[in-house]
């Protein structure tokens, strides 16, 4: 790039309309002039050769994406990580804002992650490592999708639960159970107190445990513990599967007695949940395999807010995500970040009620609720419901009876 081509590629944000540009967060580690750099990651994700040969024009004010805000540290002993190819050049690791003109891809999930974690992102010149970290999205941009259906309004007024949060149970074994043994280990926790009892991500329309058969017995004792509680009581059933047949899926399960459907996201793929939310008639609940893949190393890939914020976009009414504690090696500050995407403002889109889980008991129940400072989640449980020493129906009411004892001393 010549230096005009470089300055094309930057602009301040007051000088653009907003309402036509998604905002982008990136941190990359590059070799040589980091301005130059920057240029790259705009021009490779958008324009590119930015004009024909011997034609007197310029794509970039109207396609290009631009650099609006930069800052680079020199990085002395090299790049963070080790590479197998190295650019030449100085180091420097950067962080910088771009705005893309959402004109470009329109909405359509595929194309927008096509552009904004595609091959012009990960393979612009002088940038080995790169992440993007955050992603906003103007008014104009988030009209154009649905959004979640339910929101956590609406999975509160399912189960009629309203001032704390939601208890779910994954019913465990997670693989190798037969329907009549899960309809028997649900029963005994809705009884217990459990709100919604779910399919292990891992589970769904399997030889041993086919979905309508599961959901049929399922459906007849969750009804069964709503006469004998008082209370109402969701079953979340796993309907992963190839896209073409979630619809399907979703049909067999809810007319069996399923409240809730839950897929998991990146393997179905974000269209996937978004075509499924046009089709539902129950909350969708996502869940989180592949995402640790994409986000866990520091200096590379995408951080899991802008796919916790994508989910609620293609319409996600409960996401669940990595949670505290060490098994599931997620920094407390992404925790909470994840959490935020699915709560804070986002136009007319409702907020997704978010389930950080892993590993978690009625022992980690009170350090859920002080690190969120809200009744507004999820809380998951397997073993420490279904591995109770007491039983399922123990598991789930030391669930309840931890939560009053939060609730009554104010915790």
């Amino acid at each position: 790039m010549t230096p005009d081509d470089i300055t094309g590629f930057f602009a301040k944000r007051d000088e653009l309309d907003g309402d036509q540009y998604l905002e982008l967060d990136f941190t990359f580690e590059c070799a040589g002039d980091p301005r130059l750099a920057a240029a790259h990651l705009a021009s490779e994700q958008s324009t590119a050769q930015w004009k024909r040969p011997g034609v007197n024009e310029d794509l970039r004010p109207r396609f290009a994406a631009r650099v609006i805000a930069l800052d680079a540290t020199p990085l002395p002993d090299g790049f963070s990580v080790p590479l197998g190819v190295t650019p030449p050049g100085a180091v420097h690791r950067c962080r910088a804002t771009l705005a893309h003109p959402h004109g470009n891809f329109g909405a359509r999930l595929p194309n927008l992650l096509s552009a904004v974690l595609g091959e012009g992102v990960f393979f612009a010149p002088g940038i080995p490592l790169v992440k993007l970290e955050d992603i906003r999205f103007p008014a104009s941009y988030l009209a154009l999708f649905e959004g979640p259906q339910f929101g956590v309004g609406g999975v509160r007024a399912q189960l009629g639960v309203f001032d704390r949060p939601i208890f779910f149970g994954v019913i465990k074994p997670n693989v190798g159970l037969p329907p009549d043994a899960s309809a028997e280990l649900g029963y005994e926790a809705w009884c217990g107190g459990l709100d919604v009892a779910k399919d292990d991500e891992l589970l769904a329309d399997a030889p041993y445990s086919p979905l309508a058969a599961r959901a049929a017995l399922l459906g007849v004792v969750r009804r069964r513990a709503e006469m004998e509680t008082g209370s109402s009581k969701g079953y979340l059933a796993n309907i992963t599967d190839e896209v073409s047949e979630l619809a399907r899926l979703h049909d067999v399960a809810v007319e069996a007695g399923a409240t809730m459907v839950m897929v998991n996201a990146l393997p179905v793929g974000l269209s996937g949940v978004r075509q499924l939310r046009r089709h539902a008639r129950v909350p969708i609940v996502t869940h989180f395999p592949m995402i640790a893949a994409l986000s866990r190393i520091p200096a590379h890939g995408v951080h899991s807010r802008v796919i916790t914020r994508l989910q609620r976009l293609a319409g996600a009414d409960v996401i669940i995500m990595p949670g505290f504690g060490t098994r599931m090696m997620t920094p407390e500050h992404e925790v909470m970040d994840n959490v935020r995407a699915c709560l804070e403002p986002m136009a007319a889109i409702k907020p997704s009620l978010p389930v950080p889980g892993g590993s978690d008991g009625a022992e980690t129940l009170a350090g859920v609720h002080r690190r969120l400072g809200t009744v507004e989640f999820g809380f998951v449980a397997g073993r420490g419901v279904f591995a109770h020493p007491g039983g399922p129906a123990e598991g789930a009411a030391s669930l309840r009876r931890e939560w009053e004892r939060i609730a009554g001393s104010g915790a």
